[in-house]
């Protein structure tokens, strides 16, 4: 969720005019930030919110970097009255170039925030960077369309986004025939695993990895709704599903590991403009995790799963203390247990998944 505030610090700005019923100036989430943890530079540079996780990304050297992008990069003054609205400079797209991310899903609730014009020419500032997008497009076939994404010359990772209501996309966002959007969709999930299939129908080839990008439920609270658990095993069982990326949540969740395959049911925010917001603090939404997932390039099984932690602060990612780590890692131990999924801390304070 790099708009709004985070916007504000960049060397371009968007007019910082919010219609948010609080607050009406971008700048004053920085402001509330500041009050928080001391003063933030202005006309930063595009590597700045990344901090300490550009270092985490050269040592880990991964394959793909992809995220669930929450904003709308455009010039457009068409924002939506939908109460909060988040927006980046096209000029500003360097900030996602700068960490080499190689595909962003954008089905989520904030990337029409600008109106249609606006998501038009985000995808437009995307491609023109070389980001691959998924979850939205020109149209439904678009919309739906997996990002494809090469590994090396015999494998491929296959990034399907879908948006569920349950997130707070207004329903007037799916993508038709003849409309832009995203790729929204809500049926059963017996219809659910049929429109994957179809989706991948054509697209897919023996050998490839399958990434579901899911932006699912609310923004807090621990509970995975059962309906969420049984589409992710759908996905699994039925359309050969690989990995299930899971996000809305504003802080991390419980992991499930399903017949070998990674189910993250909730990411949380990797970075956003939060800091200093009151009201939701026993879930430690400050606290982020860089997922590295090794997944078997032949079968989409699971290799390992190392995660970093993280801590938003002035809107930059620095490493998390011990303290914050064996934090998430006793969040993590008791979410999962019902998973049967644990973590260790390694000597790094690094986090490993454990699974049975």
């Amino acid at each position: 969720m790099i708009g709004r505030g985070i916007d504000q610090i960049l060397p371009v700005t968007s007019h910082p005019e919010l219609h948010e019923s609080a607050i009406t100036d971008a700048r004053d989430y920085v402001w509330l930030a500041e009050r928080a943890n001391g003063t933030i530079p202005r006309g930063v540079g595009y590597e700045y919110v990344w901090g300490d996780a550009l270092d985490e990304m050269r040592r880990a050297a991964p394959d793909l970097r992809v995220v669930n992008l929450e904003t709308s990069i455009t010039r457009s003054d068409d924002w939506q009255p939908k109460g909060i609205n988040y927006r980046m400079r096209p000029e500003n797209v360097t900030c996602l170039t700068a960490a080499h991310v190689d595909c962003a899903d954008l089905a989520n609730n904030h990337v029409l925030d600008y109106g249609r014009d606006g998501f038009v020419e985000t995808l437009s500032v995307l491609h023109g960077a070389g980001v691959k997008t998924a979850g939205a497009g020109a149209n439904a076939a678009e919309a739906r369309a997996p990002a494809v994404l090469p590994v090396g010359p015999a494998t491929r990772v296959l990034v399907l986004g879908i948006g569920s209501r349950s997130s707070g996309i207004p329903p007037e966002w799916g993508a038709t025939e003849h409309r832009p959007g995203v790729n929204l969709w809500d049926g059963p999930v017996a219809r659910t695993t049929a429109y994957v299939r179809e989706a991948l129908a054509g697209v897919r080839r023996p050998g490839d990895v399958v990434v579901a990008s899911l932006h699912w439920g609310e923004n807090f609270g621990y509970a995975i709704p059962e309906r969420h658990r049984t589409l992710a095993r759908a996905l699994i069982d039925e359309c050969g599903v690989d990995v299930i990326h899971g996000h809305s949540s504003h802080h991390v969740k419980g992991i499930e590991v399903y017949r070998n395959k990674l189910v993250l049911h909730g990411c949380g925010d990797f970075i956003d403009d939060y800091e200093g917001i009151s009201g939701h603090e026993a879930y430690r939404g400050d606290l982020s995790l860089m997922y590295f997932v090794d997944v078997d390039g032949r079968s989409g099984s699971l290799n390992d799963v190392r995660m970093v932690p993280m801590r938003i602060r002035r809107f930059r990612l620095e490493r998390a203390s011990a303290f914050d780590a064996r934090w998430l890692a006793e969040m993590l131990n008791r979410e999962g247990a019902s998973f049967r999924t644990s973590v260790g801390l390694d000597a790094d304070g690094a986090l490993r998944l454990r699974w049975h």
